[in-house]
């Protein structure tokens, strides 16, 4: 490793260790971690002190965190928890939010603000479920019936712009794309079959005997599950997000529900431990401060896109839940959904590279995107508390029926 590589990966893990240290300092204003990483990630990258800069190293740890970070997700999702009545009313909601998003953004396009109605609907119909799991894990939410909602509002809005960035960002041939995408999934859905079946006895016990060894197998064989998703799905031309995100799901499949909470500490303490915070503070040192403040104009698309966000993906949360959540619970829903930031980083990224965003777009949309990281879960989650001390949230079972007076989610 060259020494300015050696340099500035000492300077980012130092930001890194820095950031939750601040948000323990500032815990009264429950601040997200993930946010201090990307602000000390400015601070310390080109744009202000240029103490770090992102080498191919660095920039290859960042895309592995990133990949760890979709892992995560599929892996927190528990299909027996949110299938009925929380994945039904996702898919209806991202329905929704797509066909806003496009029309916005061709709304946008057509007054010349933006180059790509796609582009730009594409990235309003974005949730940072990866970024809101720790903070519904902290607060105690993830088994509840709200968790439920929100966890599949926030896979729904994560893996269909996923697929959608798959099949029309960056390839001329979308049935092509299309082909390839359905070997991706016979392959996947093939090799949760075989990880699913039930494993044999003296397997289950070599497993677990290597889990208190330094070999720590099963956790490497999580990891070459990850790898080898991810490689598949590049080989094809694929996103590899879609692949990190199906090595998650194959994972929560496979795993039985004894072996999951022996495995989940472990891996999270890989991805949050190291390589997923390294992400956002090599985002934050990505980001073009000094373009963003070279033109009030900027800033102005900053708020457009950061009010775009609520409009498009939070607002329709307030219809779609009406009879299974409360009023107090649909509008948490709607800041909490409208959260996004890291498929804004890869959609932005995308749209420049093939000249279809404008930079100064770019910059306002990731920009935006840390604004919603700041802000929405502030709200949301104040909302939500509030609404708690009042009536406790309810943990029973999740319907499409409208809870009873007196529940958890009374006052629809």
């Amino acid at each position: 490793m060259e020494s300015h590589a050696a340099v500035s990966l000492l300077v980012i893990t130092a930001a890194a260790v820095l950031a939750p240290l601040l948000s323990e300092l500032l815990r009264r204003f429950r601040i997200p971690v993930v946010l201090f990483e990307l602000i000390l990630g400015i601070i310390v990258g080109p744009a202000v002190l240029g103490w770090a800069e992102v080498t191919p190293l660095i920039a290859g740890l960042a895309e592995l965190g990133l990949c760890l970070l979709f892992f995560l997700a599929g892996y927190e999702l528990d299909f027996s928890r949110i299938r009925g009545a929380p994945l039904n009313r996702g898919i209806v909601g991202w329905c929704v939010t797509l066909g806003i998003g496009l029309a916005v953004g061709a709304l946008l396009a057509s007054q010349g603000f933006v180059i790509s109605s796609l582009l730009i609907g594409l990235a309003l119909t974005t949730t940072a479920l990866g970024t809101l799991l720790p903070m519904l894990s902290d607060r105690g939410l993830l088994e509840t019936r709200f968790g439920a909602f929100l966890i599949a509002a926030g896979a729904v809005g994560e893996f269909g712009p996923v697929l959608a960035v798959t099949l029309l960002l960056g390839t001329t041939q979308p049935l092509g794309e299309a082909a390839l995408l359905v070997l991706f999934v016979a392959i996947a859905v093939g090799v949760a079959w075989v990880a699913a079946r039930p494993q044999p006895p003296r397997l289950v016990e070599m497993l677990r005997r290597h889990l208190e060894t330094s070999s720590q197998l099963p956790v490497r064989i999580l990891m070459l599950l990850v790898v080898g998703m991810v490689a598949l799905a590049s080989v094809l031309g694929l996103d590899v997000l879609l692949g990190a995100f199906a090595a998650g799901l194959i994972a929560r499949l496979a795993i039985r529900p004894e072996q999951v909470a022996e495995l989940k500490p472990r891996v999270e303490a890989i991805g949050f431990g190291f390589f997923i915070p390294l992400f956002f503070v090599v985002s934050g040192m990505k980001f073009d401060l000094s373009s963003l403040l070279s033109s009030p104009s900027n800033l102005v698309r900053l708020a457009v896109f950061a009010a775009l966000l609520l409009l498009v993906r939070g607002v329709p949360a307030l219809f779609v839940y009406r009879g299974v959540l409360s009023a107090p619970e649909r509008t948490s829903l709607m800041f909490l959904q409208a959260t996004a930031l890291p498929l804004l980083v890869v959609i932005t990224q995308i749209g420049v590279q093939t000249q279809q965003m404008r930079p100064e777009n770019a910059t306002a949309l990731v920009g935006a995107g840390m604004l919603s990281v700041l802000v929405f879960p502030l709200v949301g989650f104040a909302i939500l508390d509030r609404s708690r001390r009042d009536v406790p949230l309810d943990d029973g079972p999740v319907s499409d029926e409208r809870p009873a007076s007196g529940s958890g989610t009374a006052g629809a």
